[in-house]
């Protein structure tokens, strides 16, 4: 399972003195940071991945703490770029698990024939390393591609209950789909097919978040697997974008979302404008934190000749469960002094 402690982190903590709660206040990172992906290594540190950015550019963003609070940002963990996407500047949202002695890197780039091809679109491709810090190499040609922003967004599971490997994916106003990947995780799965999770809503409410879906990230918590889905409109003057959650007791679906509101995690405030794509940890008391994208109103870009609501940096929050689903108390960003997790060094 990713990204989240063995339930013997628990028993631990009799023998283990953990370190005091930092206090914090977001942002964690006050710099355009979108749609982070966490993994916890064994070296002691938290890494986070991150869409192209930064200054100077990385094409895939990271940064490392010990404590979920206090980030060292890293050097590009993608600085050669594939041969296939060698002349773009698309790669987004990435995601990294560990394999065995490897780390591998899931991400979407922009293949080198688009620019010849309108009609290609973002291509799923993956790189490998021997530290999370990279760098990473790409395989040397892309999972899939297709026409559009289909093809975005990859979140790498490893199901314990039935030992396949996964990748999750998808938006371009299509559904989230998984399909099961090869053992080594750098193809998928021989004669595998995707399999739809969660449709959009198509409607002309300009209220629904899911009128657009992505950013997909799973955790498995009581015997139940929580996918974790943002919509509708990321950035842009139009934003429009909230954090939601559907629940299955496989894997691979079929899931169950809640009507709205309830299937909300988080959305906006007077403060944060278009929080979403998640990721989910555990620290080493038992208790779940959601990493996200925002935008900060009081600065919503990072160059005056930029758009608005481009800048989106990294907040951290507290998840409570509720009769079984999970949310922000207050279904939204905190901007207050907050006690951050618990986390055994």
């Amino acid at each position: 399972m990713k990204a989240i402690l063995p339930g013997l982190a628990l028993l631990l903590l009799s023998a283990c003195a953990t370190v005091p709660a930092t206090t914090y206040v977001n942002p964690v990172i006050d710099a355009d940071f979108p749609d982070p992906a966490i993994v916890r290594a064994g070296d002691g540190h938290f890494y986070v991945y991150a869409t192209q950015g930064g200054d100077p550019m990385r094409n895939i963003q990271a940064a490392r703490s010990q404590d979920l609070v206090r980030w060292e940002q890293l050097a590009d963990v993608l600085p050669v770029k594939p041969k296939w996407a060698s002349r773009t500047q698309d790669f987004w949202a990435p995601d990294v698990i560990r394999r065995g002695d490897r780390w591998l890197l899931y991400y979407s780039a922009k293949p080198d024939a688009a620019l010849s091809d309108e009609k290609r679109g973002l291509c799923l491709a993956v790189g490998t390393s021997s530290r999370p810090e990279g760098p990473f190499t790409d395989k040397g040609e892309p999972l899939q591609c297709g026409e559009g922003f289909v093809n975005i967004d990859p979140f790498a599971f490893d199901d314990p209950a039935t030992g396949k490997k996964l990748l999750y994916w998808g938006s371009g106003f299509g559904p989230i789909k998984v399909q099961e990947l090869s053992p080594d995780g750098l193809n998928f799965s021989p004669g595998s097919r995707p399999v739809d999770l969660l449709p959009v809503v198509r409607t002309e409410d300009a209220r629904e978040y899911r009128r657009l879906v992505e950013g997909a990230w799973v955790t498995l918590r009581g015997g139940w697997y929580y996918l974790f889905f943002s919509g509708d409109n990321c950035c842009g003057p139009k934003a429009h974008y909230a954090t939601m959650v559907a629940r299955s007791r496989s894997a691979t679906g079929p899931f169950e979302v809640r009507e709205r509101p309830l299937y909300l995690v988080l959305e906006a405030n007077e403060r944060w404008v278009a929080p979403g794509h998640n990721s989910v940890v555990r620290d080493d008391a038992g208790a779940d934190w959601i990493l996200y994208h925002g935008v900060d109103v009081r600065r919503p870009r990072t160059k005056p000749t930029d758009d608005v609501n481009t800048r989106r940096v990294m907040l951290l929050d507290r998840l409570e469960w509720v009769d079984g689903w999970p949310r922000i108390k207050g279904l939204s960003p905190t901007s207050t002094p907050q006690a951050g997790p618990l986390v055994r060094r």
